[in-house]
Order: structure tokens, then C-alpha cells, then sequence
């Protein structure tokens, strides 16, 4: 699971749930995956994304220091910030883990990269 898909999930599916966002991350296996860099995909995703939530998960696995705690105005110019983001989005992966409803602390768990947000019956 890469931290580009992170930043969207969030646990409200859950019935009862309120602050299902951000999920807490678990990882047991984090791996780097070369993906070509390109620097429009980036900067036309940095406005969607919530910048302390993919920092906070960044640290968590281990990357904060590929990014800065806060978002440079003037990203769109600074290709070396624009080569930082995409490597945290886009390059570091979560294979094995769980990702943790900061609520409910119920566990999705991620196998070879792919979270499990299936919600059991009882939870709809």
C-alpha cells in the first residue's frame, strides 16, 4: 500500500464511527519500489492530499526525513521537494501490516500491499 492511497482511506464505514481518519499504520514490511518520477503527477496531487497526515505516516515508517513537516508554498519549482514527495507517495510501501481505526482501534490488515477494508456483518 502505497502512502498516495493512505492519505484517502479512512474507517467512518465503520457503524457508529465518527473519527475514522487518519488510520494508524502498523507495518511488519515496508518496502521501496522504483516508480518514475513525474513531476506534474505530483504537483497536481499535492492539493489533495492532507500534508500532516502523509508527514505523520512518513515518520511512522521510518521517512520523515524525506519530507519537511510543512508544505512549501512554492513546491511547484523545487524539484528536489517535488523528488522527496514522490519517493514518500509514491516509492515507500507497506507489504504486510495493519492499518488501525484511530477510534475504534479495530485492525484492517494489508497482505502484499493491498489493505483489507472489508467490514464484517455485524460492523455495517
Amino acid at each position: 500500500m502505497k502512502l498516495l492511497t493512505h492519505n484517502m482511506l479512512t474507517s467512518n464505514i465503520i457503524k457508529g464511527v465518527k473519527n475514522g481518519y487518519p488510520l494508524k499504520i502498523s507495518a511488519s514490511d515496508v518496502q521501496l519500489i522504483d516508480v518514475d518520477f513525474n513531476p506534474e503527477f505530483i504537483t497536481r496531487m499535492i492539493p489533495k492530499i492532507n500534508w500532516k497526515v502523509l508527514h505523520e505516516a512518513a515518520q511512522s515508517l521510518g521517512h520523515a526525513n524525506d519530507l519537511p513537516a510543512e508544505l512549501n508554498a512554492e513546491y511547484e519549482a523545487d524539484q528536489e521537494f517535488l523528488k522527496k514527495t514522490h519517493h514518500v507517495l509514491l516509492e515507500v510501501e507497506v507489504q504486510e501490516g495493519d492499518l488501525i481505526c484511530p477510534e475504534t482501534e479495530r485492525k484492517f490488515p494489508i497482505s502484499h500491499g493491498i489493505p483489507n477494508m472489508l467490514l464484517k456483518e455485524e460492523e455495517i
